[in-house]
Order: C-alpha cells, then sequence, then structure tokens
C-alpha cells in the first residue's frame, strides 16, 4: 500500500518549486490581462480545464484501487478459500503475502516500461495483466493455478500504482499538482473498502462459488480503465521526450488555460527531457553517493528509510489482511458477522486518511506523526490486553473492534500517508528518486515479510502477543520520530536540506555563500 507516494516525489515534486511560482505568476498576468469583461470566460474555461484533469486522475487512480480492493478481499475471501481449496496455513500466508513482493517487482519493471510504450499504454498494459490474473484466480481449481494467477495479478497492480502518481503529475498543472497526486492514496483505502464490502455482500453465496465472485469484482475497474483510454490522452512528457512536440502542445492546452503557461511548460518540459537523457555516468553517481553516503545525507536516509520500515513492521499491513482472523481470535462467530466488522474497518480507515490530507499542510508533519504512532501504541497494547485477558465474550469482542479501528484510524492519520510526504521533501533533487525507491524496497519486503509470517508467529506466541510485540515497535517509531524525524511544514527544500547537516556541513555552506557575496560585491563596475 505503498508505492504509490513515493514515484509521485519522483516526479512531480521534482521541478515542482520552479514550475509552480511560474504557473502561479502566469495565471495572475492571464487574469490581469482579462479585466475587461472577458475573465468569466477565462474562469468557465479554467473550470472546463480542471474537470478534464480531475477526469484524467480519477481514472488513472483505477489501478490503485485495484491494489486496495485485492488487499480488502483477499482477507474474507481468504476464509472460503481454506474451505474450498483445502489449503494450508502456510498456503495461506504465502497466498495473502506474495502479493507485495511481486507487486515491488511490477512497479520496479513499470519505470522501464513506461518510457518505452508511453504512460497511458502502460496503464493498459497494467489493467490487461491484471484482468488475465484476476480470470485465473477466478478458475482456479487447485492452489498452484491460483498462486500463477495471484503472481500475475500483483505484477499488473505494480505496474498499475507505479504508474498513476507518474502520470497524474505529468498531466496536472503545478499548482494542483499536490492535491492531484495525493489520489492515488485515496483511491487505494477506498479499495480497501470496497473489497470488505464485496466480501459481506457475496460470504452467503455457496462456499465454491462466493470467493471467485469476489474476486472476480475486481476485474471491474480494469475493464473502465480499458474504455477510458479512448478519452484520456498521453503524458505530454513522455510525447516531448519522443520528439512529439506539437502532440504535446495539444494535450497542454486541455490542461492548462492559458497558451502563455503552456509554452513556459513545454520550455520546462523539454529542459527536463534533458537533465533525465543525462549520461549513465551520472546516474552511476548518485548510486555511489547512496551506497557512501555523506553525514547529512545518511540522516536522510535513516528518516526517509526508517518512516517507511516503521510504517509496515507496526504491523498495519497484518491487521487488515488478517482482520477476520483477529475477531474470531476475540470471540466473534460467524463468517458474516466476522465480515461484517471487517467493513467497519474499512470505512474508518477511508475517513481518516481524508482527514489526513486536510490537516498535513495545516498542523504540520511532527505533530501529527506523535498523535499517530502514540495513538497507534496505545491501540496495540489495548487489543493485546483484550485478546489474551476479555476474548470469547461480548465485552472483548467490541473492544477488540474498538481498538483495530483506533490503530487504523491512527495510523490513516499520520504515519500513513505522511512516510510519503517526508521521502519526497528530505531528499535533494539529484537523489529524490533513487533514494525513494530504496525506501520502497524497505517498505515492500517489510509489509510482505509481516503479511507471510503472522499466522505462524501468532501459533507460536498467540495472536495476543504478536500485537504486543507490535506494540513495542509502534513505541520505538515514536522515540524514532522524536530522535530522527524534523519538522518540515512550510521550509523551502533547500531549509529542509539544512536540517540534517551538522555544525562543520553548515559552516562550510555558509562560508561559500559568503565567498559568493564577496565576488558579487566586489565585481569591477563595467560602466
Amino acid at each position: 500500500m505503498g508505492l504509490v507516494g513515493v514515484l509521485a516525489s519522483g516526479n512531480g515534486n521534482g521541478n515542482g518549486n520552479g514550475i509552480g511560482i511560474k504557473s502561479a505568476n502566469t495565471i495572475m498576468d492571464s487574469q490581469i490581462s482579462n479585466e475587461d469583461g472577458v475573465a468569466p470566460c477565462h474562469l468557465q474555461a479554467n473550470a472546463a480545464t480542471s474537470k478534464f484533469v480531475i477526469f484524467c486522475a480519477v481514472f488513472a487512480c483505477l489501478n490503485s484501487v485495484l491494489l486496495g480492493y485485492d488487499v480488502g478481499v483477499m482477507s474474507g475471501a481468504i476464509l472460503f478459500i481454506q474451505e474450498d481449496l483445502k489449503i494450508t496455513e502456510v498456503q495461506e500466508e504465502v497466498l495473502i503475502g506474495c502479493l507485495s513482493i511481486i507487486s515491488l517487482l511490477g512497479s520496479l519493471a513499470g519505470g522501464r516500461t513506461s518510457d518505452a510504450i508511453g504512460r497511458k499504454w502502460t496503464i493498459a498494459l497494467a489493467a490487461f495483466v491484471f484482468q488475465t490474473g484476476a480470470a485465473v484466480m477466478v478458475l482456479a481449481p487447485s492452489f498452484p493455478v491460483l498462486m500463477a494467477g495471484r503472481l500475475l495479478a500483483g505484477m499488473g497492480i505494480g505496474f498499475g500504482v507505479m504508474i498513476a502518481p507518474v502520470y497524474i503529475a505529468e498531466i496536472s498543472p503545478a499548482v494542483a499538482r499536490g492535491s492531484l497526486t495525493s489520489f492515488p492514496e485515496i483511491s487505494i483505502n477506498l479499495g480497501i473498502l470496497l473489497g470488505y464490502v464485496s466480501n459481506f455482500a457475496f460470504s452467503g453465496l455457496p462456499k465454491h462459488i462466493n470467493w471467485r465472485i469476489m474476486l472476480g469484482v475486481g476485474i471491474v475497474p480494469s475493464v473502465f480503465i480499458g474504455l477510458t483510454l479512448f478519452f484520456i490522452p498521453e503524458s505530454p512528457r513522455w510525447l516531448v521526450m519522443q520528439n512529439r512536440v506539437e502532440e504535446a502542445r495539444s494535450v497542454l492546452l486541455k490542461t492548462i488555460v492559458s497558451e502563455r503557461e503552456v509554452e513556459d511548460r513545454l520550455v520546462e518540459i523539454k529542459e527536463a527531457a534533458g537533465i533525465a537523457s543525462a549520461t549513465s555516468h551520472e546516474q552511476k553517481a548518485v548510486w555511489r553517493e547512496l551506497c557512501c553516503p555523506s553525514p547529512s545525507v545518511r540522516r536522510m536516509l535513516i528518516v526517509g528509510c526508517g518512516i517507511q520500515c516503521f510504517q509496515q513492521i507496526t504491523g498495519m499491513d497484518a491487521t487488515v489482511y488478517y482482520s477476520p482472523t483477529i475477531f474470531k481470535d476475540a470471540g466473534l462467530k460467524g463468517n458474516a458477522r466476522l465480515l461484517a466488522a471487517t467493513v467497519a474497518v474499512g470505512f474508518t480507515k477511508t475517513m481518516f486518511i481524508l482527514v489526513a490530507i486536510f490537516l498535513i499542510d495545516r498542523v504540520g508533519r511532527k505533530p501529527l506523526l506523535y498523535v499517530s504512532t502514540i495513538g497507534m501504541t496505545t491501540c496495540l497494547f489495548g487489543l493485546g490486553l483484550t485478546l489474551s485477558l476479555l476474548g470469547n465474550g461480548p465485552l472483548g469482542i467490541k473492544f477488540a473492534i474498538l481498538f483495530v479501528c483506533g490503530n487504523v484510524a491512527f495510523f490513516s492519520v499520520g504515519i500513513g500517508p505522511i512516510c510519503w510526504v517526508l521521502s519526497s521533501e528530505i531528499f535533494p533533487l539529484r537523489l529524490r528518486a533513487q533514494a525513494s525507491a530504496l525506501g520502497a524496497v524497505g517498505s515492500r519486503v517489510s509489509s510482505g515479510t509481516i503479511a507471510m509470517s503472522f499466522l505462524s508467529v501468532s501459533h507460536a506466541i498467540t495472536v495476543a502477543g504478536t500485537f504486543f510485540v507490535f506494540s513495542g515497535i509502534s513505541a520505538l517509531s515514536v522515540a524514532f520520530v522524536y530522535m530522527c524525524v524534523p519538522e518540515t511544514k512550510g521550509k523551502t527544500l533547500e531549509e529542509i536540506e539544512m536540517l540534517f547537516k551538522n555544525e562543520k556541513e553548515r559552516q562550510g555552506g555558509e562560508l561559500e555563500l559568503r565567498d559568493v557575496e564577496h565576488l558579487v560585491l566586489n565585481e569591477p563596475s563595467s560602466s
């Protein structure tokens, strides 16, 4: 549930500052020039443009809905797959957990694919691969065939979650890019909720049919993706990289009102495309800097990769995937009641991600991280106590549902979305994409490891004991936020970079600035 932000930051925020300032000035100029009665037409055109961009962003995010749907639906479908195909618990863990690893591989492959065939057709490829995998799973007569379909679906999801934020960042006007690139995160949480609802809706059907329908419903968004390919344009950045500048201009005219701003954006895209075509030597230099980092870069990597790993090792994916198992251990009986309780979990998670998007630029990153990690620690500890002391009773069931919902709420309001925001802010532009990719690898591997080991660990130390462990890890995340994570709200990228430098590095930077000032002030006049 995490690949989304890293790719948006690598492509959307990389040149966000410069473009944003220029775009804002251009919009102001165009508004000033239209004072004599033309302003209403300008506003109407702007509204139509906004609707078109939102349309493109929403449909590009349908692949992110697929990821969320798969996570949510598998939590309930696995109950009936166990009964129908007679799979073991180890096979259940592998079936559930392998998605994180495979989707990561799909995302890594998606970068080169999107450069070769375009962003739009990579979205189409993602939908096709997922449809194929979902169809194989729906018709699977045995566990090996089910796994084959799962691997294909995972690859398709990996392609999709990689390309959605890239496409949105490249199609959006600079002034709207930040809000629009948050769509994939919202879509994942919406998909989880829809997966839970699907589980509950089809749970009453015969066990050899219901899980197949649950998984098959996931094909519907990918069909819509195929239909929208006739309406959404190709990314203007990719078109410029292919020397199709006139086509890129026609796309930009649909997404930006001012023709002057379109020309400015074209110039910036051409410059960015030139930078993207840098030699492999420069790329190798970036990786050398990451492998042998300076003290400031090392601190950035600790914060960026650390927050990504803490996001997963506190057990969020285990909570989402195995919530029916948790509620069953608390004493809730019957598949229908178990799945109804998970709907409450999905609804809570979706609502609080919207709260986070509203608060993140108002309250700041670090206060929300404190609220999130302390709240999660409390809920995880409370869940452990509930399962160990109050299990198999009405009070225990109520507290278990309360603490699980509380855990996902605190996660969604803080560490869930903020880890991706931090990844896009703390790294210098030259390192941002590669460093954020390292964090994504850690996040996905951590997620897969937790998901593939939860049942085994729960049998060894009980479900309650497992959540006490998660609570301890979450307590460490509070200390990590306090000791390592700076507040980045309202700071420029240069100011954020300075936060990670020690006194010696800061003095070195100040000396360089003084030298430049001295040269400027003492430069002989040309007159």
